[in-house]
């Protein structure tokens, strides 16, 4: 038995401590303007609050007051990114960053858009956002006591206001950026060369570009503001008081080594994906559902998952979802629990539009000139004057950019910028489902993002809708640019009940991960995405459970942190049938052969395959893709694995030996860059000892040596990558992938467990901003305690926040 796993069991199988730990080891009482009755606020001894309030109102004011409590500078940064307010603190270099956000912001009735994602939706997130304002106030009252961060920038924070709850800027959105990428790939190389090196499916999605569109227009900057407003905030030394800078070497090493964005992982051939499962009574221990979700994002310090426990009259829900908004997103109530993974839905086109010569504020649509709408604009510049800025909309969207000179504009069309496409907030419908027939009902309201949502109910039901805003496109795939002159419509969109979906599978349970899971000859093709993940993550999942019966909890625990590589099944044995002249290639040949496929910290074998992939990867990538196309098409793994284990004209003329050549080279460079970073002694080269987790705060690269050690979290070293179920990307640091994970067990709410990372709080002095860290990197859980005495014997704090005057 691993030590990880023996730990999961010991936190199992925890009795009740002491009389000691019984009762919270303090005690405090608070007056809050705003509230109507006292809420109590539980904090266990793993940072998650459980809050108690008599009424609706009251509990979201107090999630809002107590999120704001636990993260506020990363609520004021989401503040300002939602807002376009960025450059108010640092500068003119933020500018099209706030352009980008004001540009994309929803600008529709915001009282339909709050009702839509709870019938109280508009009450909701108003007792949430007045929540976030009495902190924000009392904090402001009290600068001495504001986090580290506000004092390095000598800044604030503001207030908020419902607007900032329904921000786009942080979802997970659509496929823009890809659809130039492939356009521009499809103007070099032609339609037909790109579909075959990529990996579209199921099906024959049309690819080729509209005659009218010019193809090296494409090579424009077109989606500049769109990349600004959706970028991480990223800090220089300048911004930092002058006491806390740290130095220029180190900063320009630092800011390299920051997580990328989502996009850019996504770009570079990882998946920002997920996984997830529920196993109906049939095939658990207990004879009830067991139902795991660990959401794959990226990670950093602080992390973008919460847990939190809300209790009030029609409300009983526990679980993870993003601080800064109201409700639980992945979690349970108790009727039943519900998880997420990413599910391929296209709600975003990029249009192209002949302009006006006499007048660049008309396009060309159905045959006439149609007025841009303009809005005009003022943005604050932190050393600078003010900045007036236009933003201009065609009938589709925000025009993203425009070449006065050649004529030609581009524009979005999102479907997120419809009403009720706020990510995650449709949650609030389902944290009161009681069926599954209520919970199906509660996932019509999900529209962002594309999702594979599953249940489990404690009459022994399980289930699985994708959900999420899908459009109809009668004559194209969605995949590269198209005209915008009228010949493109979306036709309407695909109502979400008739997006896939499966109640009580006879094969007793449901499993995804991002692949493509689309049933055999699906109706609505045309509304549904056609980039999926590599199915890596799904097979090695569904092998350990389709055989399988009396599952518990700790089987859960164990197939989440599971590190076997498929594809190392089958590349592995391709290199073991050649012979190697290299004396360091036969010895690294001799490691592989010995192995087991996984993908452990300890095993040296796991550290020189995981650099020969890479290997591998680059090298194949040189044979099959043009050099002048190399910057927009990156072969995903399951491409490279099939080209290598099935060679044919791909790799030339002698595709066989071809690929020999390129397994023995591959592995050639992984030894000698192993001897170089590790040392001559192969004993040295674990998997561990390059592929770590050091999880890095925004601001680290511009501070000093001491107070970047109180920001960052790390390093420790991980196991898996980017295609096990225990997803910790194919780079030296883990940039994304689980930080929250849950197993809910359905015969015992007391018997779920749950992981976050680095902490619950966001405030570096806190003993939450950490503590969770040694967990999750051990592979380890702590209790999810849901009844009062549960919660009661975990207690670590309890805070009563009174009406003020009471």
């Amino acid at each position: 038995m691993t030590r990880s796993l023996a730990v999961v069991l010991a936190l199992l199988a925890f009795a009740l401590p002491e009389a000691a730990h019984a009762q919270a080891r303090s005690a405090d009482t608070l007056r809050v303007p705003g509230l109507r009755a006292p809420v109590e606020i539980v904090r266990d001894r793993y940072g998650v609050a459980h809050i108690y309030a008599a009424n609706e109102n009251d509990l979201f004011f107090a999630q809002g007051y107590n999120a704001a409590r636990d993260r506020l500078f990363q609520f004021e940064l989401w503040r300002r990114q939602a807002t376009g307010t960025v450059a108010e603190i640092l500068g003119p270099r933020e500018l099209d960053r706030d352009i980008g956000a004001r540009l994309h912001r929803f600008r529709g009735d915001l009282h339909k858009e709050l009702a839509h994602y709870h019938p109280r939706g508009e009450a909701i997130v108003g007792a949430f956002v007045r929540g976030v304002n009495a902190y924000v106030r009392e904090a402001r009252a009290h600068p001495e006591s504001l986090p580290v961060e506000f004092r390095l920038l000598g800044i604030q924070p503001e207030e908020w206001t419902p607007d900032v709850v329904i921000s786009r800027h942080q979802g997970l959105l659509g496929n823009i950026t890809s659809e130039l990428r492939i356009g521009r790939a499809v103007a070099r190389l032609g339609a037909e060369k790109v579909k075959d090196l990529g990996s579209f499916g199921p099906g024959d999605p049309d690819l080729r570009l509209d005659p009218s569109i010019d193809g090296a227009a494409l090579s424009a900057d077109i989606l500049h503001l769109y990349d600004a407003f959706r970028a991480p905030v990223r800090f220089e030394r300048s911004d930092v008081v002058a006491s806390s800078r740290g130095d220029e070497a180190a900063y320009r090493r630092l800011a390299a080594a920051l997580p990328p964005s989502e996009t850019e992982i996504a770009a570079s051939g990882e998946a920002i994906g997920s996984n997830n499962w529920v196993l109906a009574g049939s095939k658990t221990a207990s004879g009830k559902p067991l139902l795991a979700n660990d959401p794959h994002r990226v990670q950093q310090a602080p992390s973008l998952r919460y847990f939190v426990h809300l209790v009030a009259p029609g409300w009983n829900v526990i679980g993870g979802g993003e601080p800064v908004l109201p409700g639980v997103s992945i979690g349970h109530n108790e009727h039943g629990a519900w998880g997420l993974t990413v599910f391929d839905l296209d709600g975003e086109d990029l249009y192209a539009y002949e302009t006006n010569p006499a007048n660049p504020n008309q396009y060309r649509y159905r045959g006439a000139w149609e007025d841009m709408r303009i809005v005009r604009d003022t943005i604050r510049v932190k050393g600078a004057a003010p900045v007036v800025v236009q933003l201009r909309y065609t009938r589709h969207g925000p025009v993203e950019y425009q070449d006065t000179a050649a004529h030609r504009a581009w524009a979005l069309r999102a479907a997120w910028l419809d009403i009720g496409a706020a990510p995650y907030l449709a949650s609030l419908r389902m944290d009161q489902a009681t069926t599954w027939e209520e919970f199906r009902a509660a996932c019509a309201y999900s529209r962002i993002p594309g999702e594979n949502m599953i249940w489990a109910d404690r009459a022994g039901n399980i289930g699985w809708q994708a959900v999420g805003v899908a459009p109809v496109r009668r004559s194209w795939s969605g995949l590269v640019p198209v005209p915008g002159d009228g010949r493109f419509e979306w036709d309407g969109y695909l109502p979400i009940p008739e997006l896939p979906h499966a109640a009580n599978p006879a094969a007793g349970f449901v499993a995804t991960a991002n692949q493509d899971d689309l049933p055999q000859g699906y109706a609505h093709r045309n509304a549904v995405g056609w980039e999926w993940a590599d199915p890596f993550r799904f097979r090695r999942i569904t092998e350990v459970l389709s055989p399988g019966k009396g599952f518990t909890v700790q089987d859960m625990a164990r197939l989440q942190h599971d590190v076997l590589s498929i594809p190392a099944r089958t590349l592995v044995p391709l290199a073991l049938r050649l012979n190697a002249a290299e004396p360091g290639v036969a010895a690294a040949l001799d490691s592989l052969r010995r192995w087991d496929f996984r993908m452990d910290t300890a095993s040296v074998a796991a550290g020189i395959y995981g650099i020969w992939e890479r290997e591998l990867m680059e090298a194949t990538t040189a044979v099959v893709v043009p050099p002048d196309a190399r910057s927009l098409l990156r072969l995903g793994t399951g491409r490279m694995v099939s080209l290598l284990a099935s060679p044919d004209a791909h790799l030339g003329a002698s595709p066989a030996a071809a690929r020999d050549s390129i397994l023995l080279r591959a592995l050639s460079r992984a030894v000698a860059e192993l001897g170089q970073r590790l040392g001559p002694d192969s004993r040295a080269w674990r998997y561990g000892a390059y592929h770590h987790a050091l999880l890095h705060h925004p601001m680290s690269p511009a501070v000093s040596d001491d107070v970047r050690r109180r920001l960052d979290v790390g390093p420790a070293p991980r196991g898996g990558n980017a295609n096990t179920p225990n997803a910790t990307g194919n780079g030296d640091n883990q940039t994304a992938g689980a930080s929250l994970r849950m197993v809910a067990d359905l015969a015992d709410w007391e018997r779920s467990i749950a992981t976050n990372t680095p902490g619950q709080s966001g405030d570096p002095a806190s003993p939450h901003y950490r503590d969770l860290f040694p967990l999750w990197a051990s592979g380890e859980y702590f209790p999810l305690a849901y009844g009062r005495e549960r919660v009661a014997a975990v207690a670590e704090n309890r805070t009563v926040l009174r009406p003020a005057g009471r």
